[in-house]
């Protein structure tokens, strides 16, 4: 008797943890580029997943150069550009170009 409620309550579990991810989870809001593409909209959550391991969680630089003042160096069309084709070790072409449009909005605003 005392596995029977065991295992009821588990089962009573799993189907809850089922029905939230079913109808309350929506996961990441994935956007689609004219290329239909996905691509999510929040440059942080484009670097913190792409860039970081070679630029350093706060962008202070790693492998890679710093990025936390790339505004004072480069404007938002260069920044796209190496983001696109790569400089020096970084290669291009590591997050799509819609991606890279967004992520060069944000970097060139970074001049502190």
């Amino acid at each position: 008797m005392k596995k029977i409620l065991i295992t009821s309550g588990i089962n009573i579990v799993l189907i809850g943890c089922l029905l939230f991810l079913l109808f309350f989870y929506k996961g990441t809001q994935d956007l689609q580029n004219e290329d239909g593409e996905a691509t999510t909209g929040n440059p942080e959550e484009i670097v913190s997943q792409n860039c970081i391991a070679c630029h350093g969680d706060n962008l202070q630089g790693g492998s890679g150069p710093p990025l936390n003042r790339v505004g004072l160096k480069y404007q938002q069309n260069e920044i796209e550009d190496i983001i696109n084709n790569g400089k020096g070790a970084m290669p291009g072409g590591v997050i799509s170009a819609e991606e890279a449009k967004i992520v060069a909005e944000w970097l060139s605003q970074k001049k502190e």
